[in-house]
């Protein structure tokens, strides 16, 4: 007894220590959270914003996200998603019976062991060596049937995310525009590959212990009575619930794991795209400080998650699976223990035993099943923070393609606070009519709501090229981007043709993955350009014309597939981008410098041919040689003021 009570003070001594231990972090990480909230202003705005965002707990609005969420993952009652559903359904049942048969199985192979009865040790022998093919075969159906549910989960999610993502400009939007989503790379590959395995496994690590309490229930209430089984499912209660509210900052602290985990991933990514351009400045110490401090920031959030799931893990163990196994033999033997039960009361010892082994491995394997779901729910918590993820980049999704964006603004005046505020993103109206571009009235502005131009007002027809002009940070790129539908208009109308029939070429043009027909086809596919009839000789002929036919006698075929920015030199790809031009034909093109690494023949030659083809330009440009094939200019001094008169030989010499 001694022993007794000593390994019991051991215990209660471990789950106290652990259970002060978890304390402790929430009371650090409040402490924590207090000192944040004496920040600035600007800061406490922006964490409430940001606790907005992460609310991330297995609530109602939990039960609310995840069925939304299910909704697009399964969109029909009769879908390849529900016959894998039911499959896995089918096998946990299956499974299920096939443990309790042997388990029932087991107890007489060794009843026959301990009676020395070998007719009743070949026979339940030689039925389980009968089963074994058909147990395993259940085992890998149901791995089949939830490594596959777990892949049409992903591409059904996957799918619908993109459809959302890459809907009009959204994903420009997304970067360019709103700043609530900074790694949508991240959400849309990593989080959504983890949330569709998340919810598969708590599917099957739910189903399969539930399944088994309802059996074993059954099973035992008919063996020693309703009481020992109550008492289980009321340990299970008490204990779930304790557990629950001591989990809570997991989903939180997945929020943040993955916000981290995504923004180390940026820093390295902006190392490869920008390894040019650092390695002239020499900045590898100061990248490799970025990289370090990111790294770093990430490391001591893992440490103090890994902490916390350590703590967790203790309590986890000691409440879910150990006492639950204590209470489990406190259950068993009180049928056997009290000699005035009537099943056991003229039973004999061979009896005894057997219904024993039995009871006590039922119910053994009912408390793992108590022990699997309340573990069960710190996988919900952790689920419920990729939910939150998931749910926050779907209403960014929604929001960003009905015209709606958010930007946090970093410091601005009052004044400046009261002149934005009069400005509406979107309260502008577009027309679409073919062969004009008007400005009516329209302020151009950027969107965080810094007004470049406070009343612009003029109009281009077809056949009517345009010089833009003026200092950096005057507005002339601000211009593209609201005729090209990137930027919201805040007022006046617009009246422009269909985002098809107008062109961009900007002054570092894009290279496509795929072959050189791709190159200057690009957004086309070959099927579009079979469609639209325009044959490979006279693609040939649009690279003659900007001197790029050399390329395809060097590559020798119109399929081959080349890294082309690489491949390309500065020059060989502006050209590219005009020849790119020449096969859409647009009714406006807008160039921006895009002929800066052009020779000037070959500049002269490609002006000449967009006039003689159609082509009606906006040229950003500072050589003088290019004023000669403009009849308008635009210019902008950059204080908000701007004219557009005719090109004559004074503002020639006045734009040089």
């Amino acid at each position: 007894m001694a022993a007794v009570s000593k390994y019991l003070t051991a215990k209660n001594s471990a789950v106290a220590g652990g259970v002060l231990l978890v304390l402790y972090i929430l009371k650090q990480r409040r402490r924590a959270a207090a000192l944040n909230r004496k920040k600035g202003s600007a800061n406490e705005l922006n964490s409430e914003k940001d606790g907005k965002k992460e609310r991330a707990a297995v609530d109602k609005l939990f039960f609310i996200r995840i069925s939304r969420i299910l909704k697009i993952m399964v969109p029909k009652f009769f879908s390849k998603e529900t016959w894998y559903l039911l499959l896995i359904a089918v096998m946990l049942v299956t499974r299920t019976y096939c443990d309790v048969w042997m388990i029932q199985n087991g107890t007489m192979i060794e009843s026959g062991i301990i009676s020395r009865d070998i007719k009743l040790f070949k026979r339940h022998f030689y039925s389980y060596l009968t089963v074994i093919p058909g147990i395993a075969l259940v085992n890998n159906f149901l791995k089949l049937g939830l490594n596959e549910l777990k892949l049409c989960f992903r591409v059904r999610l996957t799918k619908h995310l993109y459809d959302e993502y890459l809907k009009g400009y959204t994903y420009y939007k997304m970067g360019n525009l709103d700043n609530r989503i900074a790694n949508a790379d991240q959400l849309l590959t990593q989080d959504v590959e983890r949330f569709c395995n998340s919810v598969v496994d708590l599917y099957s690590n739910l189903s399969k212990p539930l399944l088994d309490i309802g059996l074993y229930i059954f099973k035992l209430t008919t063996a020693i009575g309703a009481q020992g089984p109550a008492t289980m499912m009321a340990y299970l209660l008490i204990s779930g619930l304790f557990l629950t509210r001591l989990r809570r900052p997991i989903g939180k602290m997945t929020v943040t794991e993955q916000k981290y985990e995504g923004e180390y991933r940026y820093v390295n990514s902006r190392l490869i795209t920008n390894s040019e351009e650092i390695a002239f400045y020499n900045g590898n110490t100061r990248e490799k400080q970025t990289i370090h401090s990111t790294f770093k920031k990430l490391v001591d959030h893992l440490h103090n998650f890994i902490f916390f799931r350590f703590s967790m893990g203790m309590v986890d163990s000691i409440i879910a699976k150990y006492f639950a196994t204590v209470v489990g033999y406190l259950v068993v033997s009180r049928p056997f223990l009290n000699l005035s039960h009537s099943r056991h009361l003229n039973s004999s010892h061979a009896e005894l035993l057997e219904d024993y082994y039995q009871s006590g491995r039922m119910l053994l394997r009912m408390s793992q099943a108590l022990g699997r779901i309340v573990l069960a729910g710190r996988e919900m918590t952790r689920l419920s923070g990729f939910t939150a993820r998931i749910t926050e980049l779907m209403r960014v999704l929604k929001e960003l393609n009905s015209g709606k964006y958010e930007r946090t603004m970093v410091s601005q005046s009052e004044k400046d606070a009261s002149e934005k505020l009069t400005l509406v993103p979107g309260s502008g109206r577009i027309i679409n009519i073919d062969n004009i571009i008007k400005f009516d009235h329209t302020p151009l502005a950027t969107p965080n709501g810094d007004v470049l131009i406070r009343d612009l007002c003029f109009e281009v027809k077809s056949g009517t090229n345009v010089l833009v002009c003026g200092p950096n940070g005057c507005g002339k790129s601000s211009l593209f981007r609201v005729l090209g539908e990137l930027w919201p208009l805040f007022g006046g109308n617009l009246t422009k043709p269909e985002r098809g029939k107008l062109f961009y070429v900007p002054q570092r043009p894009y290279m496509t993955l795929g072959s050189l027909r791709d190159q200057v086809i690009y957004p086309d596919t070959h099927e579009s350009q079979k469609k639209k009839g325009i044959s490979d000789l006279v693609l040939k002929e649009y690279l003659d014309n900007v001197q790029l036919g050399h390329i395809l006698d060097r590559e020798g075929s119109w399929d081959t597939v080349q890294d082309w920015m690489d491949v390309l030199s500065g020059g060989e790809k502006q050209r590219m981008a005009m020849a790119r031009l020449f096969y859409h034909k647009p009714q406006f093109a807008i160039l921006d410098e895009c002929t800066s690494a052009v020779s000037v023949d070959v500049e002269d030659y490609i002006y000449s041919h967009c006039r003689k083809v159609g082509i009606t330009l906006f040229t950003v440009s500072h050589r003088k040689s290019l004023w000669k094939h403009h009849e308008y200019y635009l210019h902008m001094d950059g204080r908000g003021n701007y004219e557009f008169k005719p090109i004559t030989p004074e503002t020639v010499e006045f734009g040089s």
